[in-house]
């Protein structure tokens, strides 16, 4: 996957200032500041864009082009400046809002599909701050059900109402079952223990589907319809590249 294009935003001097600290780590991401804090960024390598006019007439620009916006703006403000421009989760890009000391970095839309709690992460880290997250896969450290092997071109099939229920059984620790046929072994990615209640089977005909309340099955094999109406709202199958 490639990088995302992450832009910085401020609308202060004060802001400008952890932006222009920011940016000398980041000198892939791009700028976006007023034009009269032009002077705080001659040393600085990123693209740059000053502009002048009301703040409101950026925002087109940026959810138009970036897939990470970083505002080091009030989060009031910034939910009512994006609030037009919202379309959905699958579409809109990652909105996190850094607090005026630096302390902390919160993401505040499409922070699960769209990436935002993983780009707080990584900001947290860069300015030695917490990232203040909400969405419960990412805080109970489990399994995220609707872009799990994402990074490993796995593609989910199931639909919308399956992947609803099956991310509610997860995260609230009922039994479920990790079937996995295909591909790499390398998609749990966090640096903690897969959780307990994740049990691992490499084949779905050695699986008692009457002990798990969902099934996770990560197969290239058709699926026949028998089992979607068995499994009602509970299967979600991942397919892998092959």
């Amino acid at each position: 996957m490639s990088s995302p294009k992450i832009a910085l935003v401020a609308i202060t001097k004060h802001g400008a200032n952890q932006v222009a600290q920011l940016a000398e780590k980041l000198p892939n991401a791009d700028i976006l500041v007023a034009e009269k804090f032009t002077e705080l960024f001659a040393n600085t390598q990123n693209s740059s864009v000053f502009y002048s006019g009301p703040f409101r007439a950026q925002i087109a620009h940026l959810f138009k082009n970036y897939d990470q916006i970083v505002f080091f703006v009030s989060l009031g403000a910034v939910v009512r400046l994006v609030a037009p421009f919202l379309v959905s989760k699958d579409e809109d890009p990652g909105i996190i809002v850094v607090d005026d000391a630096a302390q902390f970095v919160i993401p505040v839309l499409s922070g699960h599909v769209g990436g935002a709690n993983a780009c707080a992460e990584m900001l947290a880290d860069l300015l030695d701050a917490t990232a203040v997250l909400t969405t419960a896969s990412d805080v109970g450290k489990t399994i995220p059900v609707d872009i799990l092997g994402r990074e490993l071109g796995w593609k989910i099939e199931a639909p919308k109402i399956n992947i609803t229920r099956v991310s509610a059984h997860v995260v609230n620790e009922e039994p479920i079952a990790f079937v996995q046929e295909v591909g790499s072994k390398n998609w749990w990615t966090r640096s903690t223990p897969l959780p307990k209640n994740i049990h691992l089977f490499d084949c779905l005909s050695g699986v008692d589907l009457s002990d798990y309340k969902a099934v996770l099955w990560v197969t290239n094999k058709d699926v026949p319809d028998s089992l979607w109406l068995q499994l009602e709202e509970s299967l979600v199958v991942y397919r892998v590249p092959e």
